[in-house]
């Protein structure tokens, strides 16, 4: 075996982390037959060789190697080979990729092109494996056969010749899942695919590989699945649920190796460590693949919100806490992306915070947390686990400073009153959690018994180099109650900020000053020596505060006109927001903010409309950036909305109304990403609906500039 590995200069390339002249160690690892060296091979295989998805040229020269690995029976943990394989050679790049693609990344796409064409020439012996004696390499053969096989035709054929005489039931449910993968990379067998699946959803078949039928049809061909799928969907998980559980769990089955390598393993590999997760997640549940095969389904469903909140609404009634905890996590997944009507889902998934099982308790919590408003029929159920649980409302960490729990923050962010005692208690802590002038935000004047505590807190941070930790939530959290009593206290802070952080620990501390209007006189000698200095961040921040403070116009207009002109974009919109708030009173900073129309940054010339708008009462020249602005970044919509509302219809015109109504008339979240999310990724897009609701009624009202 490795004939002619030593010919192969390995030192003349690289991977992740350098020199490549250990690879030949991590392949003949791979072969041992100490389970623990294999696992360390395999751990840098795919962490040196094969990082994050990288084809490097030592990963080109891994091939034929791999290959001779995969093909020697003597050799254990081959399915995981055959997964390493499959990741090497399975990269897709779309030609709309190619176009964008710099030098470097020119290198790297003809890399994955050199790996595709050498795995799929290879990709013979995945039809042998097929029928291996090793249930991990039968496991991870399919989906190589329907990734890297050139003969797309064949692959399906043998998947259907495969499932009569396959005894594993976990392989059997690979072969279905690659039976979906060969349609939709081959269009054309979709059809095909889709009537054995089919017959397969139907058939008197067991619930896990009907289950699976199911998954594979919303995938590749949501149009054939019954138009019952709810009812059957839910009558296939409580025939699961009826089997028994498995209280030893096979977590190597998912990565394609033998449960006696994994038990005599010992190395802390990053691989370990997510088998190990794998192995927890796994145990006592009757059926551990179900939770897959339910997110496949979901994803296929896709814009069918109405069958997927009944289908969540099943699970969550299940008496099995698995079910439960699937499809607390899906709904999370659902909501963020889709707009719909979730009260009685929220109300479900409210319930489970009472569930003696932690981990369902703890997603519940989690869940609700990033719902804020939407959150609200869950009020009661997060109210009663705040008051019933002191030791959950403030998280320690390892690392970082501490930070309230995720129950205390999602009532906080319904500014639900019942939180005080919870936020009094974190407020009275040594270290204050970080994140408690965020929740005091959304309590607004609700959390005015919390003012006192916060001004005495403050007064006792020491003006040293982590005064920004811990003064930073204090000040957030006076900013949102408007505390002006607070004023000498913030003024200190302000004076006396070290140089680490100091620049924004002065900015936090000028917000605060900001916010607390003509109460915070006493500061108003500070801010007018602050703003000796136009043209820097700290000056424009100055300004805006001694605005603010004492609306001198006068004073602190050259000022934020002299901030247009700032090297940072950010310094510039700071300025123009400012300026904005000065209102007609700002009319002779017109012409700056209309050259910036045209300026390269899109936020920036978002700001300069809004300021243009506010300074000169006319949205003829405005509104068709804010509306290009609409078009060309979602992200941008939120601050658009603000100002459009504010305009109200009549003001922004027909077109804009138009670009109102079509938002609203959207199922998907204006910010849903495929594959990531942001924690707020429901809030804003609950804001931007409001927003527009609001511009189309006409109720202008007093909105933000900021």
């Amino acid at each position: 075996m490795f004939a002619g590995i030593d010919e192969v200069d390995w030192a003349s390339m690289e991977h992740a982390y350098g020199p490549a002249d250990d690879v030949p160690g991590l392949l003949q690892g791979l072969a041992s037959a100490d389970p623990a060296e294999r696992e360390s091979a395999l751990d840098g295989m795919y962490g040196a060789v094969h990082h994050q998805g990288d084809v490097y040229a030592c990963t080109l020269a891994c091939i034929p190697f791999l290959f001779e690995l995969v093909a020697d029976p003597g050799i254990q943990d081959r399915g995981c080979v055959v997964e390493l394989l499959t990741s090497i050679g399975g990269i897709d790049l779309d030609e709309d990729d190619e176009d964008d693609l710099d030098e470097d990344e020119m290198e790297g796409a003809a890399n994955y092109a050199m790996a595709a064409a050498a795995v799929t020439a290879g990709a013979g012996v995945f039809f042998e494996l097929i029928a291996d004696e090793d249930p991990g390499v039968r496991l991870a053969a399919p989906l190589a056969l329907a990734t890297l096989h050139s003969h797309p035709v064949k692959v399906l054929a043998l998947l259907r010749e495969r499932l009569p005489v396959e005894s594993d039931d976990e392989v059997r449910l690979a072969l279905v899942e690659a039976a979906g993968r060969v349609a939709l990379r081959h269009r054309p067998l979709a059809g095909q695919a889709a009537d054995w699946l089919s017959r397969l959803a139907a058939e008197a078949y067991a619930p896990g590989l009907r289950l699976a039928a199911l998954a594979q049809l919303a995938r590749c061909a949501p149009d054939a699945l019954p138009g019952d799928v709810v009812r059957v969907v839910s009558g296939l998980l409580r025939e699961l649920r009826s089997r028994p559980g498995r209280p030893d769990p096979h977590p190597v089955e998912a990565v394609g190796g033998d449960t006696a390598s994994l038990e005599r393993t010992s190395a802390p590999t990053l691989l370990g460590q997510l088998r190990a997760l794998s192995a927890e997640e796994s145990a006592g549940r009757s059926a551990p693949w179900a939770a897959d095969l339910l997110r496949t389904l979901h994803v296929g469903l896709d814009d069918r919100v109405e069958d997927r909140t009944a289908l969540l609404t099943d699970q969550l009634c299940s008496p099995d806490p698995w079910q439960r905890i699937d499809a607390v996590r899906m709904s999370s997944g659902l909501i963020r992306a889709w707009r719909g009507s979730y009260e009685g889902l929220v109300r479900l998934v409210g319930v489970q915070l009472a569930d003696p099982e932690p981990r369902l308790a703890e997603a519940a919590s989690h869940v609700l947390e990033e719902l804020f408003c939407l959150a609200a029929p869950a009020a009661d159920a997060l109210a009663e686990r705040v008051a019933g649980d002191p030791g959950g409302w403030v998280k320690e960490w390892a690392s970082g400073p501490p930070g309230l729990g995720s129950a205390v923050k999602a009532l906080a962010r319904l500014g639900d009153a019942r939180v005080l005692p919870a936020l009094a208690a974190a407020l009275e802590r040594p270290e204050v959690p970080h994140d408690v002038g965020f929740a005091i935000g959304y309590l607004g004047d609700t959390a005015a018994p919390l003012a006192g505590v916060l001004r005495r807190r403050l007064g006792e941070v020491g003006l040293d180099e982590g005064a920004y930790d811990r003064a930073s939530p204090l000040l957030g959290g006076l900013t949102a109650l408007r505390a002006g009593e607070a004023a000498p206290e913030v003024l200190r802070v302000l004076r006396g900020a070290p140089e680490y952080r100091g620049e924004w620990l002065r900015t936090a501390a000028l917000r605060a000053l900001s916010s607390f209007g003509p109460a915070a006189g006493c500061a108003v000698p500070e801010l007018r020596m602050l703003i000796r200095r136009p043209g820097t961040a700290a000056a424009t921040e100055a300004a805006e505060a001694l605005w603010a403070v004492d609306g001198d116009a006068g004073a602190v207009l050259p000022v934020l006109i002299e901030g247009l002109g700032a090297d940072q974009v950010h310094d510039c919109r700071a300025a123009a927001s400012a300026l904005g708030g000065l209102g007609r009173l700002a009319a002779v900073a017109a012409p700056r903010l209309r050259a910036l129309l045209t300026h390269d940054e899109l936020w920036l010339r978002v700001d300069a409309a809004i300021a243009l708008w506010e300074v000169t009462g006319r949205t003829g020249e405005s509104v068709p950036v804010l509306l290009a602005a609409w078009e060309k970044n979602r992200h941008v919509r939120v601050r658009v909305a603000e100002c459009l509302a504010r305009m109200g219809v009549a003001g922004a015109g027909p077109d804009a109304a138009q670009v109102l109504r079509a938002e609203l008339l959207s199922v998907r979240r204006h910010n849903a990403m495929d594959g990531g999310y942001g924690s707020h990724d429901t809030y804003e897009d609950e804001k931007l609906l409001a927003l527009c609701r609001r511009a189309l009624l006409g109720n202008t009202g007093e909105g933000t500039t900021s």
